[in-house]
């Protein structure tokens, strides 16, 4: 890059030393997606787990890297505001050709954040709005394959598709999966193929999306002016032969691939912004900074949620309200109606019948981060020193505010802003649900409770506090966890059967006859502390009565000790290929 004349040497040096610790930042973020790929094909499924959990904690630390390499290369010179202007216009003439720009941006802004006062935080400083177009990045390889079965048909196509992924492991029956394919593409039509355009093709992205131990395909047909997106799991049998699991072909469907619910997706890309760009031709109502977050990119997607709040709030005039609900006893939880957020911050004091603090609090929404939340568990966006508009927010919310979390708050005249804040998607709370759902909503909500209470425990999560209002209801009608101050992994939890009483008297007392240490659980008094005399209850012993026994969890923390990684379909299990086959030949 030609440096401009006049440019002040630090100014220089503080624009070098940012990009180099991007760069660096992105090498070993890609060198460990890329190598997503060699642990799917090994069935390392531990790695898989590890890798995930590894990669959250890259970010911060190269931020911190680069603050560290500042502070001791530029002492306290860097407040003064020409040298800074200076760095940030030369910072951007360093992204004219870089592939990955609108990361660096915030890389630049995590920095700065870190290193200036919040005064400083305005356009001159950082990138408060974007200053690089992503639009038409060359990457190699593309962002996309493009197939034109027109010249050679659909099967060879096909084949051809999965050829290019050039995974090492064999498939055990080819042509038996892109049977499957092509009829359940032929079903979702009508039973018709369509016309067959001029332009017909299928796009597909260039990368697998990789998670938990799935490889998954990701792609579009184009004919004429009709977009047709689809995603192909491919998985290991029991032989560690590859089989594709089934095809999704609902946008709706695939939309829950891309969940903040689930762990997020190992991909090896030159250019994300491509990829975004590509899932939201297939996704228009999924946001980009949904899509960011589950490729990994959790800082980006950070960056592109806040500016999409920013611009709601200038298009909007509602007021930020205490969320609907029983309030909580560790979190203070407000919303916006107009914007499908609900905003958290962990209360001043929490009540004495909670043993957490909060800093445990935290602890936990960091665990549930770096876990793999199985589509039961909400994501979380966690903000430091938010600044909203005070005239937007109703006068009995800042009175919780004030009165609950006073050391989170900072005032003046047009600002509140919070120091530390929790932001997710907003649900229905499932008590409100229940209290307002008819009686097949009911049993649906109800069964899919214990189905999630069930999958959270398979994946190493025992919630703790299992109140109906401590779960909520997303838009696909999903049941999700999102209180975590008393979650515990399974393995660190002891669940007991209550011993016999000694005599009726002791029965009937109100403190246990037995010692309760810290971890235990006793299962049996579930049904006690959450289900009524009622429809809830009946529905709930219909279809999960095993979950009232120690003997179920035990057996749960027996293949968890014993290093069984399960396997969780983020579709339907009547969608797997192989249930089709059983259903036909029965």
């Amino acid at each position: 890059m030609l440096i401009p004349a006049g440019q002040h040497p630090k100014a220089i040096a503080i624009a070098r030393a940012l990009i180099e610790g991007f760069d660096k930042h992105y090498s070993i973020f890609q060198d460990m997606s890329r190598a997503a790929k060699n642990r799917f094909e090994a069935g390392d499924w531990h790695a898989v787990q590890a890798a995930s959990k590894e990669r959250i904690r890259y970010y911060d630390e190269r931020v911190d890297e680069c603050v560290a390499r500042l502070h001791d290369e530029f002492h306290a010179d860097w407040l003064d505001d020409d040298i800074w202007q200076q760095a940030k216009l030369l910072f951007v003439g360093m992204l004219v050709n870089h592939k990955q720009p609108e990361l660096a941006e915030t890389f630049f802004n995590s920095v700065c954040c870190k290193i200036l006062h919040r005064n400083y935080f305005h356009n001159d400083f950082i990138f408060v709005r974007p200053a690089i177009s992503t639009e038409y990045i060359e990457s190699d390889p593309p962002t996309y394959r493009s197939y034109y079965p027109r010249s050679g048909g659909f099967r060879q196509t096909l084949r051809k598709i999965l050829d290019d992924f050039a995974w090492q492991r064999r498939f055990a029956d080819v042509e038996r999966d892109i049977d499957y394919v092509l009829a359940a593409v032929l079903k979702h039509l009508g039973g018709s193929w369509p016309e067959v355009e001029v332009n017909f093709q299928i796009q597909v992205l260039s990368s697998a999306f990789y998670r938990n131990k799935a490889a998954y395909i990701i792609g579009k047909a184009v004919n004429g002016s009709v977009e047709y997106p689809f995603a192909v799991p491919v998985l290991h049998d029991e032989q560690g032969r590859l089989y594709l699991d089934t095809i999704l072909l609902q946008p709706a469907r695939i939309a829950i691939l891309f969940s903040l619910n689930r762990a997020y997706f190992m991909v090896d890309m030159a250019s994300p912004s491509g990829y975004v760009t590509f899932l939201r031709s297939m996704l228009p109502f999924k946001p980009k900074a949904e899509l960011y977050t589950m490729l990994g990119l959790a800082k980006q997607g950070k960056t592109v949620f806040y500016r999409d709040l920013m611009s709601h709030l200038r298009h909007s005039r509602d007021d930020f309200i205490i969320a609907p609900g029983i309030r909580g006893l560790v979190m203070l939880v407000f919303t916006l109606p107009s914007f499908p957020y609900v905003f958290k911050l962990i209360k001043d004091e929490i009540a004495p019948t909670k043993d957490v603090t909060q800093e445990i609090v935290r602890a936990k929404y960091q665990l549930v981060k770096q876990h793999d939340r199985v589509g039961r568990m909400a994501d979380t966006l966690e903000f430091s020193n938010v600044a909203l508009p005070k005239a937007r927010f109703t006068e009995e919310l800042l009175t919780e505010l004030r009165t609950l979390a006073p050391s989170l708050l900072e005032e003046n005249e047009s600002e509140v802003v919070i120091r530390h804040l929790y932001i997710e998607r907003r649900m229905e709370p499932l008590n409100l649900f229940l209290n307002r759902a008819s009686t097949a909503q009911l049993e649906a909500a109800v069964t899919d409770y214990g189905n999630a209470i069930r999958e959270l425990a398979t994946a190493n999560i025992f919630p703790g506090d299992m109140l109906f209002k401590n779960f909520g209801i997303t838009r696909y009608g999903r049941v999700v966890f999102y209180d975590y101050d008393e979650i515990e992994y399974m393995t660190d939890c002891h669940f007991r059967d209550i011993p016999e009483a000694p005599s009726p008297e002791m029965e009937m007392a109100s403190e246990p006859w037995y010692p309760v240490a810290r971890n235990d659980v006793f299962p049996e008094e579930f049904a006690r502390f959450l289900l009524g005399p009622n429809e809830i209850r009946r529905v709930f012993l219909q279809h999960h009565r095993d979950l009232l026994t120690a003997r179920f969890w035990q057996a749960k923390q027996e293949r968890i000790r014993g290093g069984h990684v399960e396997d969780f379909f983020p579709y339907p299990i009547e969608l797997r290929f192989s249930e089709q086959a059983k259903t036909a030949s029965s």
